[in-house]
């Protein structure tokens, strides 16, 4: 693999592990800002609210910037969201700075994964677009249970410290590594391909698809710690689980969706559905739970690679606006998901309501994904036009 795709990897560390950390400090956040779990669960879906606006609008505004400046200018606003982050003495800095971090997020794997996948050959393009994402995976194993632990034992906003540095680091890395990158097509050639139903259904099924993982991860911590008895500290070795079930989840869903992406598209998101509806279950006891954890992670990220190659695929020609979207789409649903989750748990249906919550949603997008595929094999069927 080209080292670019190393440098890219870096800059993903350090935007996933903004992300997800929050996940695990919870409940220290909203003991030191005096507000509820599912408040402070906002900040996560707030954070992927920015994504959604950001991704669209940011790489629209770049289209006609080489893509490794709009990569370098990208870090450096993640690297001034988390700076914010780190100096919040209250509930809504803190929320100010997250948006600010994740504006960069969306249109960053964006234009990465189109950057990534134009490095290879054709037929390594999701292993490619797999190997960005392993910044991502690396992050939930290594980056968000240090950060959770730094956090746990410092104070959460010395976690927000470390994730400025990790932003340094990236940036540092996209300079050195990355090789020139041309300009898009152009903004009108970008939005073209959203006249293609193909791309709209594929950008529906991954909003479906990650709202699920999203509804039952957000809250994973009160989970594990009120419902299966796990102490607090326990939780950074869960989370250590979960990321080594996303690391695994991204090599397979790459290495499946470059030989045969709808099928395996299909088969990973019919079992994000039982694993959910089983972990509705699990999470009752101590050592069941800790092992659905860790399946989850697999099969809730083994559709992350299918799924940004699918809008690629769909968009050919023109990809980088319609990837950040899918981007968006990606967080659209982690917001959905966290809302969604956080809902069921104020109705008094438990904290393991999110995943039932999670296991409809997944359904819903294996739907979309079922009919995205007959509508592509119908066209394909129909004859040439004669003249």
């Amino acid at each position: 693999m080209p080292p670019a795709l190393l440098a890219l990897a870096v800059g993903a560390f350090g935007i996933g592990t903004t992300e997800f950390v929050i996940v695990g400090l919870l409940p220290q956040v909203a003991g030191d800002l005096g507000v509820s779990i599912p408040s402070a669960g906002l900040l996560v879906s707030g954070y992927a609210l920015s994504v959604v606006v950001g991704a669209p609008l940011i790489t629209a505004g770049g289209s006609r910037l080489p893509r490794k400046q709009l990569l370098v200018g990208l870090m450096a606003l993640f690297i001034l969201g988390n700076l914010v982050c780190a100096v919040a003495d209250d509930y809504a800095l803190l929320m100010v700075g997250r948006v600010v971090a994740a504006l960069c997020h969306g249109a960053f794997f964006g234009v990465g994964s189109v950057v990534a996948a134009g490095l290879v050959a054709p037929d390594r393009r999701a292993r490619a677009i797999a190997m960005m994402f392993t910044g991502l995976t690396a992050a939930n194993v290594l980056g968000v249970p240090a950060g959770t632990a730094l956090g746990q034992e410092l104070g959460w906003r010395s976690t927000f410290w470390a994730v400025t540095a990790l932003g340094v680091a990236g940036l540092v890395g996209i300079v050195a590594l990355v090789p020139p990158q041309p300009a898009s097509t152009g903004l009108r050639g970008e939005l073209a391909v959203f006249r293609r139903p193909g791309v709209w259904l594929a950008l529906v099924t991954t909003a479906l698809g990650f709202g699920a993982v999203f509804a039952s991860f957000t809250y994973v911590a009160p989970m594990m710690t009120e419902v299966a008895g796990f102490s607090p500290g326990a939780v950074t070795w869960l989370l250590v689980l979960f990321g080594v079930g996303l690391f695994v989840g991204n090599v397979v869903g790459g290495r499946a969706a470059d030989r045969r992406l709808m099928p395996s598209l299909y088969a990973f998101l019919g079992a994000l559905v039982v694993v959910l509806v089983v972990f509705a279950f699990t999470a009752q006891w101590a050592v069941p739970a800790a092992i659905t954890i860790a399946v989850f992670g697999v099969f809730g990220f083994a559709t992350v690679a299918p799924l940004q190659a699918r809008v690629l695929e769909q968009a050919s020609g023109a990809p980088a606006l319609a990837s950040a979207a899918n981007i968006a789409a990606f967080n659209l649903g982690n917001a959905a998901g966290a809302w969604l989750g956080g809902a069921a748990i104020d109705a008094g249906y438990g904290y393991t309501a999110p995943n039932w919550v999670g296991a409809a949603l997944a359904l819903a997008g294996l739907g979309v994904a079922v009919a995205s595929g007959v509508s592509d094999r119908a066209r394909r069927s129909r004859p040439a036009a004669t003249v």
